[in-house]
Parts: structure tokens; C-alpha cells; sequence
């Protein structure tokens, strides 16, 4: 049984474990076929933080920062007080380059 036959008021305690099983592998295979979309020239798409740097480089945390504060990508950082913007378009075309 697929998660779209599923109502989603159902409990959890009333589902058998094929149908947990195969909600949570639907669910995991959205979110990776997300991540995997390259960042589409136009589409003005950014990611937020150095967990969302980190996330579209595929990276830690810390390499994220490191990068960051290397310069190498600055054009592609705006920085508001604490709240750092990135476009991922600009990122993604920086790091081709080198």
C-alpha cells in the first residue's frame, strides 16, 4: 500500500509496519530528489545560514565557515548582521570555476 492511501489522520498504532516502512522511503526519496535539483540560472534561489551552505556544498558545518571566511565566495554571501544569504546559483558557478 502506497502513503497516498493512507489517510493522514490515521494513527500510527493502526498502520502496519510495510505501510511506515514505505511512507518513510517516499519520504526520503522526495527529499533527496530535491537536494539533487541543481540550482536553475534565474530561479534567484538562495539558502540561508552556514547549515544551508553547508547542506548545498555537501559539506560540514565547519568547511562551510571556513569557506566563508576564505573570501573565495564572498560575492555570492550577503551578510546582515547575523543573517547570511547565500545564492546558491553564484556559489554553484564559483566552485565550478576552481
Amino acid at each position: 500500500m502506497t502513503t497516498s492511501k493512507i489517510d493522514l489522520d490515521t494513527r500510527i498504532i493502526d498502520l502496519t509496519l510495510r505501510q511506515v516502512l514505505d511512507a518513510v522511503e517516499e519520504r526520503i526519496r522526495s527529499v533527496q530528489a530535491e537536494r539533487e535539483q541543481p540550482a536553475q540560472p534565474g530561479t534567484g534561489r538562495y539558502v540561508y545560514g552556514l547549515k544551508g551552505l553547508a547542506e548545498l556544498l555537501g559539506c560540514s558545518k565547519t568547511t562551510a565557515s571556513r569557506l566563508k571566511q576564505s573570501g573565495k565566495i564572498s560575492k555570492a554571501i550577503t551578510q546582515i548582521g547575523a543573517l547570511i544569504i547565500v545564492d546558491a546559483e553564484e556559489v554553484m558557478r564559483i566552485m565550478k570555476q576552481q
